[in-house]
């Protein structure tokens, strides 16, 4: 039974030596926020002062910087652009060829097609124009029926 209480009075003891610790840790970290609050309270606007000064000695520098970065976006982004336009002429050919392995027509053709449709339409028109002026010439007048009867009378 001896054992059992030493055990147990060596596991007390590093239980209080840990929240001795952490009690006192905790403490340290409070007196630090304080000494902080203090010092910014103090030296406040001084620092801030400070800060401005540092502020616009690197502003240019920062301008610098940001206009080099725009820069080396804009560049790459237009040779990314051309690098897009070669894709889509790539792919445009590409479809334009499957296409044309299926028979499908073209814009191009359809419009052809179209154009030639009309041609020969304004053909037919003007050989039926000139037939019909043809065969008018050629007949007599026909007589209507009120003329016949008129002509019994």
């Amino acid at each position: 039974m001896a054992k059992r209480s030493t055990s147990r009075s060596r596991y007390s003891s590093a239980a209080d030596d840990a929240g001795k610790a952490l009690s006192d840790s905790a403490q340290k970290i409070w007196l630090a926020g304080l000494g902080a609050y203090e010092r910014a309270k103090a030296e406040g606007p001084r620092m801030f002062d400070t800060l401005v000064e540092q502020g616009r000695s690197l502003g240019g520098k920062a301008r610098e910087a940001a206009d080099q970065a725009l820069k080396s976006m804009r560049e790459g982004a237009s040779g990314a652009s051309g690098r897009f336009d070669k894709l889509e002429q790539v792919f445009e050919e590409r479809v334009a060829k499957s296409l044309s392995r299926l028979g499908v027509l073209t814009r191009g053709e359809v419009a052809d097609l179209a154009k030639q449709v009309r041609d020969l339409t304004e053909d037919l028109r003007k050989l039926n124009a000139k037939a019909a002026k043809a065969g008018a010439a050629k007949r007599p007048a026909r007589k209507t029926k009120s003329r016949a009867k008129r002509a019994k009378r």
